[in-house]
């Protein structure tokens, strides 16, 4: 699984325009209009994949966060976390009942007074893809019937499902017994110092430009692990996993021949056991409290100690 894990989040995360898995649209599907529902804030209380579940197989967590209004039948309002305030969005209806604003596409699957459900998909020309591109299904509350109806709050509404706890501990349970096999954890690796000679830097993969969004900081975890008074100088990257009691097991070292590749691999496997398990505590990552195995990259530079 863990072959196939940054091909299958790349793919998903960044919405790519790959026409594989397609469908077409049924153009014959009537046209939804807004203006029943105009001036009516609503706040999104669950994102969820097609199997009810907040989580996939890779640790990819949905999160709900839009908040939303319709202004007039050409204009959605959306609450811009950056700007602090509700922007205006062209709200284009493109054809079936596929509506775009905010430069994504939703299938219109349910509306009412107080609540909406869209489908947010990948469109390709005139075809929706039919794979996990399109397998994202958002449930907006209106504001008021949060507070007065359900005498709750969206934050409440959002919160993690049991069946989603069971999941996380059921692919927990799995990948704890293997060391070559895990999930992303929506609380990455921790690499705490014990030692004045190491540093370690989390790195950020954001980047709007690229549509690399927060989500990729817990996917694809990157760490430089700094460490002065080495045996000798050396610069290595490499993939591993650190287990959920914290231990490091080095999967593959980049950059290097497909003939020295075992040797580097045993090379940075005893730096990591002698080096970055003895000078740093490490606490494994979690999601929902639960620790299990999961995949990082590590950027490790050494640096001899300069003689005179």
């Amino acid at each position: 699984m863990i072959k196939n894990f940054c091909c299958f989040l790349f793919v998903f995360t960044l919405w790519s325009s790959c026409e594989s898995g397609t469908k077409s649209i049924n153009t014959s599907s009537r046209e939804f209009v807004f203006e029943s529902v105009k001036g009516i804030r609503y706040e999104e209380v669950k994102r969820r994949f097609k199997n009810r579940l907040s989580f996939n197989e890779e640790g990819f967590m949905q999160k709900p966060s839009w908040i939303i209004e319709v202004a007039a039948e050409d204009t959605m309002m959306a609450w811009s976390p950056q700007k602090h305030r509700m922007q205006k969005f062209y709200l284009q209806y493109d054809h079936g009942n596929l509506y775009n604003f905010a430069a994504e596409f939703f299938k219109v699957k349910h509306i009412s007074n107080d609540s909406l459900v869209f489908q947010r998909v990948q469109v390709d020309g005139r075809l929706v893809a039919s794979d996990v591109r399109s397998d994202v299904n958002m449930t907006f509350y209106a504001q008021n019937y949060i507070k007065n109806k359900l005498k709750t709050t969206a934050k409440q509404l959002q919160k993690p499902t049991k069946a989603d706890t069971n999941f996380i501990y059921k692919r927990a349970a799995a990948v704890n017994q293997k060391v070559d096999d895990g999930f992303a954890a929506t609380e990455p690796v921790q690499f705490i110092p014990k030692s004045k000679i190491v540093a370690i830097k989390k790195i950020s993969t954001i980047d709007k430009v690229a549509n690399r969004t927060e989500s990729y900081d817990y996917m694809f975890p990157q760490y430089k692990i700094t460490i002065n008074r080495a045996y000798k100088d050396f610069a290595y990257q490499a993939t591993a996993i650190v287990d959920f009691q914290g231990g490091i097991h080095i999967q593959r070292v980049d950059g290097v021949l497909p003939e020295d590749a075992a040797n580097k691999k045993k090379t940075v496997q005893a730096i990591a056991d002698i080096y970055i398990r003895n000078l740093f505590n490490i606490l494994p990552g979690t999601t929902l409290g639960i620790p299990h195995n999961s995949q990082i990259t590590l950027m490790i530079l050494g640096k001899a100690i300069k003689r005179p």
